[in-house]
């Protein structure tokens, strides 16, 4: 369902898919439920002619078991829920895979700046090419990514890798991804930063190692002149 709305596009795509339609299901029956029930009690328990009310301390076993029976069953659907979420957490937070190439991103009031590593294939050295509001990646690669803010709160947003992560003045973040799908996609800023935080938007292009390659030629040529 997530992926006929948003392709997936990275490795750890379908995990995160998989938790939300787990999350969305589990909640989801639960509010059902309980809408369910208090639609029932509303029918089956309005005023009537000649009916009194009673007074119910709650106190009763056999009323109580319709809370403590369903409240021990949503504890259990928690730690189901808890434990899925630490395992995708671990995924894409902790458990970083051998990089293949690297990317440095910075974020600034109201553009994304890439940096890519030049020829020399190590990034940090004066062949860097620097592009603004375009990511140019390679399929099938590791790729370890730093994310650096000029001024306020940005969030450096995904969608296709189901990514994003905020970013901090002052800080460092580190993280990964590897794509998975060739093609041009969305970049956002997912965490209001001023005036025109709704257009600080960026493209994204998964490429072939041949298209890439070309296109860190043309970046470099296009830098000598």
């Amino acid at each position: 369902m997530i992926d006929f709305l948003v392709p997936r596009g990275s490795t750890f795509a379908g995990e995160i898919d998989n938790l939300f339609l787990i999350i969305t299901a589990v909640v989801g029956f639960w509010f059902v439920l309980t809408m369910g029930m208090f639609l029932y009690m509303m029918v089956a328990y309005r005023r009537r002619e000649g009916v009194h009310a009673e007074y119910i301390t709650g106190k009763e076993p056999e009323l109580k078991r319709w809370i403590t029976i369903p409240h021990g069953i949503i504890i259990l659907c928690d730690v189901v829920l808890i434990v899925g979420a630490v395992r995708v957490w671990y995924m894409v937070k902790q458990d970083r895979p051998e990089k293949g190439d690297e990317v440095r991103i910075v974020a600034q009031q109201w553009a994304w700046t890439f940096y890519h590593a030049g020829p020399d294939g190590e990034l940090g050295t004066p062949d860097d090419i620097a592009v603004v509001d375009e990511l140019h990646v390679t399929v099938d690669t590791v790729y370890h990514f730093s994310l650096e803010s000029r001024d306020v709160l940005h969030s450096f947003s995904v969608p296709t890798f189901r990514l994003k992560q905020d970013v901090i003045p002052g800080r460092k973040i580190t993280g990964w991804f590897e794509p998975t799908r060739l093609g041009e996609y969305d970049i956002q800023c997912a965490e209001m930063c001023g005036i025109a935080h709704g257009v600080m938007g960026a493209r994204l292009f998964v490429e072939t190692e041949a298209e890439h390659a070309a296109w860190i030629e043309r970046m470099t040529a296009m830098a000598a002149k």
